[in-house]
């Protein structure tokens, strides 16, 4: 097999002619002098299976010298390509990174940055990528040919590339599409070029949180990739934000600095916190913002054995008989996913018959069974799973079955879900505001302190109205309590009941707790909205003027504007806070500077804290 690597060396620019037009000569010496003595230096970034938390290899990185204009590779790669050496540079940077894989004994793949027209140009003639990687001690299986690209599309040959692909997957490695470039677009369809890997550009993870047309392109993706057959791995994942979304997103891999940062020593051990976030009883109340989803299994979730589908009638009759605190138990599979549910009131009823044990005792237990139970994943909602029950009548009499990935861990009966929905509507009830209905303090600070622990990003909004005891004094507690009312359905219909929370702190004060990314036009909409329901509140007079006058204490006559609603907002990010009362703190100077508005105003507090 032709190699060329070891001996092909770069021509100095004295030798070669002259330099590209614009490129400076002193450049080009260094970008020869950082080749010829291997003067980069190799990084790993891990990718990371969303569904265990485990890596499933790493990319590949190079930097130029630190003190060099060289440092970035953007730089260093661009400047290759001009001078017509990113062919030999590109061969050394593969050199480093397989040698450097294989030296740190690193586990999984190995992700490895090739550009496609040098790929196209080069690789089905000289074949050096596979040369590179059997002499650093590399299988081509545990390989992903991770493909860039730098041409324009008109200047593209999709055909070309194909072959090379094809080439290159016959000899054993995998493939990695990255960007979604311009000329990889241009291809009909992945099924035609068979990616193994499809990797998301960090442009479209950037903000996909509050982005709500980059997760549907996100989502198209996933759809396109999943006909094709291909895996999906999302870049840049920058925030706790961003990795909760992808992950909800149902985007298998990830990789970003809010995962690891890439390092010359890379660690074998992924983060707690990413851990924590992604964990099935945290990861879709998380992403949903309501810390109390996925907690569903701690007080609904019996631990009842279960029957292979092969089990005889009389051994599951002879375990009802002798655990009369079961009444159901779930049908599984070899593999442990259930398929069926069998209640001991029915297993007893044709029992009772006559003959019928004898008839059917030997027969499996499947013959009895639910084909079509209520199936839900452990990190379901009660809320969610009180609307499922609501759905059926037969899943309060019959119960439901609990997974985890798919396998059975235990089940729930209907009368648990009731009686947990009585002591939540028990509770709510006890702390609720007597006017508004809406949750007092303690759930407030409950839930702030959920959000603090479970890491999960918001923004407190303090809501205030302006100007409302002279408006008492003038037109009464009753109209007052009319306003306030009037207020808190206002406040509740720009607030997501499945994501964000809303509280009445007392009196006319309010706070929401947004975990919706368009939060901002939410607060914006709900002043808009006060701003025209109010005005039936004052006499015709009074909105003419802008307002009203009133005696102060000293029995001085005082103008008083129509009220108004402030809000004060304050972006509370993952580590910023460490309670409920310094979050309440500083929305509470958020609303005095919203106060300092006139009119219907919203400040948004844009001050970084420490962690």
């Amino acid at each position: 097999m032709k190699n060329t690597v070891n001996n092909a060396k770069p021509v100095r620019p004295e030798t070669r002619g002259k330099p590209s037009p614009g490129i400076h000569s002193e450049p080009i010496r260094s970008l020869y002098d950082i080749i010829e003595r291997q003067n980069l230096t190799v990084l790993f970034q891990p990718i990371i299976d969303f569904s265990n938390s485990r890596i499933i290899g790493f990319e590949g990185l190079i930097r130029g010298p630190s003190d060099s204009l060289l440092h970035s590779p953007t730089r260093l790669f661009g400047l290759a390509r001009q001078s017509g050496i990113g062919h030999e540079l590109e061969n050394l940077c593969c050199k480093l990174v397989a040698e450097r894989f294989v030296e740190l004994q690193l586990q999984g793949l190995l992700f490895l940055n090739r550009s496609s027209d040098v790929l196209a140009m080069h690789e089905l003639h000289n074949n050096d990528t596979i040369g590179i990687i059997r002499r650093a001690g590399l299988d081509p299986e545990r390989t992903v040919i991770e493909l860039t690209e730098n041409k324009p599309v008109c200047e593209f040959n999709p055909d070309l590339l194909l072959e090379v692909i094809t080439h290159y997957s016959a000899l054993g490695f995998q493939v990695a599409i990255d960007d979604q470039g311009d000329c990889l677009s241009t291809l009909d369809n992945w099924s035609e070029f068979k990616p193994s890997f499809v990797k998301i550009d960090r442009h479209f993870i950037q903000n996909i949180d509050k982005d709500q047309a980059k997760a549907q392109f996100v989502k198209s993706m996933l759809e396109k990739a999943g006909k094709a057959g291909c895996q999906v791995i999302a870049e840049g994942v920058e925030t706790h934000a961003q990795l909760l979304m992808v992950h909800e997103l149902g985007i298998p891999f990830g990789q970003g600095y809010h995962i690891t940062r890439p390092t010359n020593k890379p660690s074998s051990v992924i983060p707690a916190g990413v851990v924590k976030a992604l964990s099935p009883h945290t990861a879709r109340g998380a992403a949903s913002g309501n810390p109390h989803s996925g907690l569903v299994e701690r007080r609904l979730m019996m631990k009842v054995p279960c029957f292979l589908s092969d089990t005889l009638n009389d051994e599951v009759f002879d375990v009802f008989e002798s655990n009369p605190q079961i009444d159901e138990a779930a049908i599984i599979q070899e593999d442990g996913a259930p398929i069926g549910m069998i209640s001991r009131s029915v297993l007893i009823d044709r029992f009772a018959r006559p003959y019928r044990r004898e008839l059917y005792g030997k027969k499996p237990c499947v013959t009895f069974m639910d084909p079509d139970p209520l199936i839900v994943d452990v990190s379901i909602s009660i809320q969610d799973l009180s609307h499922l029950v609501a759905g059926d009548r037969r899943y309060l009499t019959h119960g439901f079955i609990f997974t985890e990935n798919g396998k059975y861990v235990g089940i729930g009966t209907g009368h648990d879900l009731i009686r947990e929905i009585t002591d939540l509507q028990i509770q709510a009830a006890r702390y609720a505001n007597p006017l508004t209905g809406l949750p007092g303090n303690t759930p407030i600070n409950e839930h702030i302190d959920k959000l603090l622990e479970q890491q999960i990003p918001f923004v407190a909004c303090y809501c205030d109205l302006d100007h409302f005891k002279p408006f008492n004094d003038v037109y009464g507690f009753s109209k007052g309590d009319a306003m306030i009312q009037m207020t808190a359905k206002i406040l509740a219909e720009i607030c997501d009941p499945e994501v964000d929370f809303l509280g009445h702190i007392g009196g006319d004060d309010f706070i929401a707790l947004f975990c919706s990314p368009d939060w901002e036009k939410r607060c914006r909409s709900g002043l808009e909205k006060f701003g025209s329901a109010v005005i039936p509140f004052f006499s015709v007079s009074d909105n003419e003027r802008g307002g009203y006058v009133t005696e102060n204490r000293r029995g001085e006559k005082e103008f008083n504007a129509l009220t108004s609603l402030s809000i004060g907002a304050v972006n509370v990010l993952p580590g910023m806070f460490s309670s409920h009362m310094e979050v309440s703190t500083v929305a509470a100077d958020a609303k005095k500077m919203a106060k300092k508005i006139p009119g219907n105003s919203l400040y948004i507090n844009l001050r970084s804290y420490p962690e």
